[in-house]
């Protein structure tokens, strides 16, 4: 069951939904802006105006990267549930964004690779890693194929992974000072300057994923429905899983480990779209844009002028779906 019978119609009216929620996350906040004001900031932008500086400097650094890293993560969720066949797939529950945080902490605090332009490449390391580990443990396991034993094999790295991360903090004051805010998963204005070192690995990611597109649908039918349609499940599966990685860790590297967004927006898409992926991720790019703009929106408004990390509001929306797909699934 689909909302839109012709998923054509879908796509201008997500699009629309997102320019109406960038204005929106361009305009409230500590303080509103006027609309007219905003536009002003961009036509005439004024250094002694504050309001313009907000905007400038503020504002759309955090709209961009929320953009980004919503795309990138729902593309990624989406790709993990159509290749494992899991509805519970998502780059926080199988360790992935564990492994990527892990990467880039490691590197930094025992490596000393504190530069800029390494972080996606660190990230993309403990990444794969991480789900090279979460395979292994669910393949020899009973019932390795199952969506319990392959969520609890993520949650078991995962947890792991956590408490290495935080050991290292804790005995690293000047990681703890970098990364604290970081791995809460705050989108801040900092995260802006990230994104000429993760824009290649998230536009290729993205490519990559539209490109494959056609086959996944053929994938998430199973292996030998696959095969019988000339897709090479082995090969496209490999190509996914570094797809997966590569989108995961752009969105890492700019802003931290977020949670439940990969699993949220998938599950959301698909009551607008269906099942086929050709729709399925487009869609879910710019769903997953719109959620997060939302959701930081929200992380600077319910508390204001206090803010509250991004992470824990996707989390806070994320866990209740978490538990009814589960009631569904085991």
């Amino acid at each position: 069951m689909r909302l839109f019978t012709n998923p054509v119609h879908a796509l201008p009216l997500i699009f629309g939904l997102l320019i109406v929620v960038a204005l929106l996350h361009l305009g409230f906040g500590a303080k509103p802006v006027a609309l007219s004001t905003i536009l002003q900031a961009f036509h005439s932008f004024d250094l002694q105006n504050f309001d313009h500086v907000i905007i400038r400097q503020m504002r759309v650094p955090r709209m961009i990267a929320a953009i980004c890293v919503g795309a990138a993560l729902s593309v990624a969720g989406a790709l993990m549930q159509g290749v494992t066949r899991n509805p519970l797939a998502d780059p926080g529950l199988l360790a992935l964004m564990s492994g990527a945080a892990f990467g880039v902490v490691v590197g930094s605090s025992f490596l000393g690779i504190e530069a800029d332009i390494w972080m996606p490449a660190l990230a993309a390391a403990g990444a794969l890693a991480a789900a090279c580990l979460v395979t292994i443990i669910a393949l020899f396991a009973p019932s390795g194929r199952s969506p319990a034993v392959l969520l609890l094999s993520g949650a078991a790295v995962s947890a792991f992974l956590n408490a290495m991360t935080s050991g290292i903090n804790l005995l690293n004051e000047e990681s703890f000072s970098t990364f604290r805010v970081w791995l809460s998963g705050a989108i801040t204005t900092d995260a802006l300057h990230m994104l000429p070192y993760a824009a290649p690995w998230l536009i290729g990611g993205l490519l990559l994923a539209l490109g494959s597109a056609r086959q996944v649908t053929a994938l998430s039918m199973g292996h030998e429905a696959a095969t019988g349609l000339g897709v090479n499940a082995t090969s496209l599966s490999i190509r996914l899983l570094l797809c997966t990685v590569v989108l995961t860790a752009s969105a890492v590297a700019m802003v931290g480990p977020l949670g439940f967004v990969g699993l949220v927006v998938p599950h959301a898409t698909r009551l607008l779209v269906g099942s086929d992926y050709r729709w399925i991720i487009p869609c879910s790019a710019l769903v997953g844009a719109l959620f997060l703009l939302m959701v930081d929106l929200a992380a600077r408004m319910v508390l204001a002028p206090v803010e509250i990390a991004t992470g824990v509001v996707t989390t806070f929306l994320g866990a209740p779906l978490f538990v009814l797909l589960v009631r569904r699934v085991l």
